[in-house]
């Protein structure tokens, strides 16, 4: 009985109709049919700590993406009552096309925080699916660096200890925990924030001073303010870290909402100053660099609108001569798309942010298979798609039982 076109181009797009002994003829069937691949679903799953998207089409060939941690049941709304109608039915290689109609038509629902969050998810599942329907991963899509693998440095908060917020012994323990296990550049977070600004009494300093003897003066040593000083404060502790401990780098020294602060401190110090993670927008980060004067660039690729958004970042960036050191502390589908990003620009940091598998989360069960780590190092998966492989069965399950 003769193929239907829908189930040709179903079984074309998956490489399937072309025989074994003629390449030239499956490529091209493939490359062809994708150009009639609709999307047929768009489905949010929503956990405690983590928001994922799964985009099914009629190929049989669906992709996963991660959205957003922060609120993840109205970032679900926003996909079922927003998203949704203007995703579904599309080519999912017209995503710069889904990309702007999702983010202006959106645009009440904000440019920064919500709307960019959720659209991440889409976005970042669009490349994976991408990738998936052309059998490669996704750096090759954005344009291969060629690198296997990228340094990564251990990053931790204070959140967790035993009294709420871990003291200088617990933050030094954790540290030392990462050196052991094959790190040599760490970064001390001190989750200060707005509402504490200028906290009094401060622990940063001695905070600081037991991370640095706990692992030692070998390993470079960073520092995340998390916007919790004044410009001048900032200054003062910053330079007393740097005389006192060698730190490295400094991070969101004062409010993200505060440019021209930022650039004082930029100009004061003398270490690479970051910042990066509160924008959410390409507009953003072009203030971030001619205002803000930031040394490095910590673009986010489930805050930060996705793949797409990031990589448009990435460009302007290389054109001001910074690089890009993504703010990533979810190791799961988020480390994917930043491991992708990363091995297709050529503006990526020699050292890039990973805060280990975090088995605290629960979310490592949801996944076939994980990320090479080794000797401090990441190597960038070369599946198709991002690279990482969702247990579809372990995911239904999870959503079913919380």
């Amino acid at each position: 009985m003769a193929l239907s076109r829908q189930k040709f181009l179903r079984l074309s797009a998956l490489g399937l109709t072309a025989p074994a002994f003629l390449p030239e003829v499956k490529a091209a069937s493939r490359i062809k049919a994708v150009d009639f691949v609709k999307i047929t679903k768009v489905k949010p799953y929503v956990f405690k700590k983590a928001t994922f998207v799964k985009i099914e089409t009629d190929a049989g060939v669906s992709g996963w993406g991660e959205a957003d941690h922060d609120h993840p049941e109205i970032v679900a709304k926003v996909i079922d009552e927003f998203c949704e109608d203007e995703v579904e039915g599309q080519n999912p290689f017209h995503s710069e096309h889904i990309w702007m109609q999702l983010f202006f038509k959106g645009e009440d629902l904000g440019s920064t925080g919500l709307l960019p969050g959720t659209i991440a998810g889409i976005d970042n599942a669009l490349w994976d699916l991408k990738g998936k329907l052309l059998n490669m991963p996704v750096r090759n899509l954005l344009g291969s660096t060629q690198y296997e693998k990228v340094r990564v440095y251990g990053s931790y908060g204070r959140s967790g200890g035993k009294n709420g917020q871990k003291n200088a012994a617990e933050m030094a323990a954790t540290g030392a925990a990462f050196v052991e296990q094959g790190y040599t550049t760490i970064k001390a977070r001190m989750q200060i924030r707005q509402l504490n600004v200028d906290p009094d009494p401060d622990p940063t300093f001695e905070i600081v001073r037991e991370v640095r003897k706990a692992v030692g003066d070998d390993v470079e040593l960073f520092v995340d303010f998390n916007n919790g000083y004044t410009p001048a404060k900032a200054i003062d502790m910053g330079l007393r870290l740097y005389e006192h401990f060698n730190i490295a780098a400094l991070e969101e020294p004062v409010s993200y909402l505060d440019y021209p602060g930022l650039r004082q401190v930029v100009e004061a110090l003398p270490i690479p100053v970051m910042a990066g993670e509160h924008e959410f927008n390409k507009w953003q980060m072009r203030d971030l660099l001619t205002i803000g004067k930031v040394d490095v660039i910590n673009a986010d690729v489930i805050k930060c609108a996705g793949i797409s958004e990031c990589k448009k970042i990435s460009d302007m960036a290389h054109a001001f001569d910074r690089p890009i050191m993504v703010h990533n502390a979810r190791p799961t589908l988020a480390t994917a798309a930043s491991l992708q990003l990363i091995g297709a620009i050529p503006n990526a940091a020699r050292v890039q942010e990973y805060g280990g598998r975090r088995e605290e989360l629960g979310l490592n069960d949801l996944f076939e298979d994980y990320f090479t780590f080794k000797d401090g190092y990441l190597y960038i998966p070369d599946k198709p798609g991002l690279g990482l492989t969702v247990n579809e069965e372990a995911m239904e399950k999870l959503k079913r039982n919380q």
